[in-house]
């Protein structure tokens, strides 16, 4: 992990805008995070197999959602960990389309951060397609 300084930070490109990020905002950049990584990340296995309470609590070492939970802007933005229940309500994910970004069904067992990163940025621009089909 690399450290930098605040001042280090806000000359990033990717440094926190000073209002509210909206839904496409917060799929794009973490799209961007998933494009800049370049090992692979660890699908969530088994989201539609169990119950509500269990796939809202799940998580996983290396996972796209613990990618993004470590960015400092979407946890300040309010991505309080990198729990599925907690990426689905920040990000604004049905379960089905959380199912159809990180399960293992969809993805294997693992994905390439650039590969996401397209399927991400497609729900973020085209949401109501995203959810009805699934070519993607």
């Amino acid at each position: 992990m690399e450290h930098r300084t605040l001042d280090e930070l806000r000359s990033s490109a990717l440094t926190a805008p000073a209002r509210a990020m909206t839904r496409r905002e917060k799929l794009e950049r973490w799209a961007t995070l998933l494009e800049r990584h370049t090992a692979p990340l660890k699908a969530l296995a088994g989201i539609e197999f169990l119950t509500t309470d269990k796939r809202l609590a799940l998580r996983g070492d290396n996972s796209p959602l613990a990618l993004a939970y470590a960015d400092p802007v979407l946890r300040e933005q309010g991505l309080c960990s990198d729990q599925l229940g907690a990426g689905m309500a920040f990000f604004g994910l049905s379960s089905t389309e959380a199912h159809r970004l990180l399960c293992v069904c969809h993805c294997g067992r693992t994905v390439q951060g650039d590969q996401l990163a397209v399927r991400l940025r497609y729900a973020a621009r085209h949401p109501v397609l995203f959810r009805f089909f699934n070519w993607l």
